[in-house]
């Protein structure tokens, strides 16, 4: 268990020994199955544990050339990778590090068939479709809402697929149950199973969050198994959140206790607008040690962020005692789509990240200042 004092704040803290967890969990899920189930980039980015993840998944899924590369240089395999559209410019060099490349459209296939045709090594292309149904209740996630960029809608394709696609992807899920991909996968089965004889793999996106507590693991494998063999594809998976779920936190201080019409606010040395946009965009409401929803009788603060933006604070928390500057605020569960989406608006300092490694001792990988800063402007 990580010892919070000796973590310097702001910071992400990894826990080491529940990564592993997770990781031992997901590895049974791909093995009993018979599955691929790699690493999504876009949900846990950080590569100075690539070679744990390594010795459990098969490998990792790219959204743009940097994704793609830094794959290859700090995993040491080439990345499945998909982007809405590809830069010309850069498209020889995604070749160099996928070894998939699925395409958002039919017309981006088209202009890029050839390049792959001449690679120097075997990249299988695949193209992304729109099963046209999702649960995600907040559009912002939900890559199956009405008009969505994302993907072939089924009006959109023919009795066959072009020559040379090797596999269809879909993404419609997001921290969703083993349920709701039945669901999905019932329409995919529909809008495109005419086409499935015609190929190697079937990805199934991400949004699988098989750590959670109370996920229906048996019943999720159930489903690949039964999917994989009536198809007789290689099936791919490639959660974000599962990977990194409930593995570390964002450890801040109490910089100031303000105090306007009745309205306490604990500001703190984070940002919920810079450090955990989520919070505002999805958006949800994080857990923070010790603390509960405001409740009559206990001392009760907004939690401010240090940027500022008006709305960067969460209401409310209560504490079993009154804070004060210097406490420490443990924000739980920041690891996975909360490092790759930091930002340094307003300058603010950003969190340095660590872990905390099995044999109970604190690794400081990364701290950050000025020239990280200056270096994103110009």
């Amino acid at each position: 268990m990580i010892d919070y004092s000796k973590i310097p704040s702001p910071a992400f803290v990894l826990e080491e020994k529940l990564l592993r967890q997770n990781l031992e969990l997901i590895r049974g899920v791909q093995e009993r199955a018979g599955v691929s189930i790699i690493l999504a980039l876009k949900g846990f980015a950080m590569w100075k544990v690539f070679p744990i993840v390594g010795n459990y998944l098969k490998g990792a899924t790219a959204s743009s050339l940097h994704e793609a590369r830094l794959i290859f240089e700090e995993m040491g395999v080439r990345a499945h990778t998909y982007s809405p559209a590809y830069l010309p410019p850069e498209f020889e060099e995604i070749m160099r590090y996928s070894s998939h490349i699925t395409f958002n459209s039919l017309a981006q296939y088209g202009r890029y068939k050839d390049l792959l045709a001449g690679a120097s090594h075997k990249i299988s292309p695949g193209l992304r479709v729109n099963p046209e149904y999702s649960e995600v209740e907040v559009d912002l996630y939900n890559p199956a809402a009405k008009g969505s960029r994302l993907g072939e809608a089924p009006d959109n394709l023919g009795d066959t697929l072009p020559e040379g696609i090797e596999g269809l992807h879909f993404h419609t899920l997001c921290e969703s149950s083993s349920y709701e991909l039945e669901k999905v996968l019932a329409a995919f089965e529909k809008h495109f199973g005419r086409f499935f004889s015609q190929l190697k793999w079937a990805n199934f996106g991400g949004g699988h969050l098989m750590t959670r507590k109370g996920y229906d693991i048996e019943h999720l494998v159930g489903l690949l198994k039964a999917f994989r063999e009536k198809y007789g594809l290689e099936v791919i998976l490639e959660p974000g959140s599962a990977i990194a779920w409930e593995t570390g936190d964002l450890v801040s201080t109490v910089l100031d206790i303000t105090d306007n019409r009745g309205v306490k606010t604990a500001i703190v040395d984070v940002s919920f607008t810079a450090h955990m946009p989520d919070t505002l965009e999805m958006p949800y409401r994080p857990r923070i040690l010790g603390a509960t929803d405001a409740q009559p009788g206990k001392p009760a603060y907004r939690i401010g962020g240090v940027s500022c933006l008006a709305g960067d604070y969460m209401d409310s928390y209560s504490f079993d005692e009154e804070l004060q500057i210097g406490n420490q605020l443990i924000f739980r569960d920041m690891i996975h789509y909360t490092m790759v989406k930091t930002t340094t608006f307003n300058g603010v300092k950003h969190p340095s990240i660590c872990i905390w490694r099995e044999d109970d001792t604190l690794e400081v990988v990364r701290e950050f200042g000025y020239e990280d800063f200056k270096g994103r402007l110009s």
